[in-house]
């Protein structure tokens, strides 16, 4: 029987690689996402991946859409807790409500999403549970306490889930990309995207489809020993 996954912030950029690649290897997939209706209407039918739009941030949005899919596509064995924001400012800048919104979408999100899943997950004694960190939460970023903030705390949960889940059968892991070419990426001025390459010893910014196949191998059961393990898909810019 197909497995079902779910891929927050599955419409667009990294997310939308990470649902084409689950649905290639034969999952049910559902993406969801937080406002772009046209975005996610044009990926629906590029792809035929249904597509839920709640916020993360909120977990009784999120419980409930997630009882949705699971009426409608099934029980669901994957998550991958992609979904993400950024409120960019120096430190000395930065507001309570940049904090916050941050923290309630990339921190409380990723456990909105995978609380609800978690007890399914324990009965069917299978679950695969996969977080998108980032190479700034491994090694900070100027402007970024708040992002880099909570992607380093996304670690600490998979550590965490990993060592509560193996004896059910779920694994817990995370994937850190460094500087992708999705669409944010491309959209900054060429200089400084320049600069960044420059900054990459493989001289080029990643693809979200290499960030996509290494989810879909920590979903599959070649990957059952593998758990509470980040993975870092940066082209060499750092090492931990």
């Amino acid at each position: 029987m197909a497995r079902t996954a779910l891929v927050t912030g599955g419409s667009r950029g990294i997310g939308a690689a990470i649902a084409k690649a689950l649905k290639a290897e034969g999952c049910n997939v559902a993406a969801t996402y937080a406002g772009n209706d046209d975005a996610a209407a044009a990926f629906t039918a590029e792809t035929g991946i249904q597509t839920y739009k709640w916020n993360v941030a909120d977990y009784d949005d999120s419980a409930a859409g997630i009882a949705k899919v699971e009426a409608e596509i099934g029980p669901i064995d994957i998550v991958v807790a992609n979904a993400g924001i950024t409120r960019d400012a120096p430190f000395h800048k930065m507001t309570p409500q940049q904090w916050k919104e941050v923290v309630d979408t990339n921190l409380t999100g990723v456990f909105n999403t995978v609380h609800p899943v978690w007890n399914g997950m324990r009965e069917r004694k299978f679950g695969r549970v996969i977080v998108i960190s980032s190479i700034n939460g491994q090694k900070g970023q100027f402007a970024q306490v708040n992002y880099a903030a909570t992607k380093a705390g996304d670690l600490g949960i998979v550590k965490s889930l990993a060592q509560e889940g193996a004896r059910a059968g779920i694994t817990a892991n995370a994937i850190c990309p460094g500087y992708i070419a999705t669409e944010m990426v491309m959209a900054v001025p060429e200089k400084v995207r320049e600069s960044i390459i420059g900054q990459i010893p493989a001289g080029r910014l990643g693809e979200p489809e290499e960030i996509a196949r290494c989810v879909a191998f920590l979903a599959s059961d070649d990957a059952g020993f593998i758990n509470g393990s980040t993975i870092s898909a940066n082209g060499a810019q750092f090492f931990v």
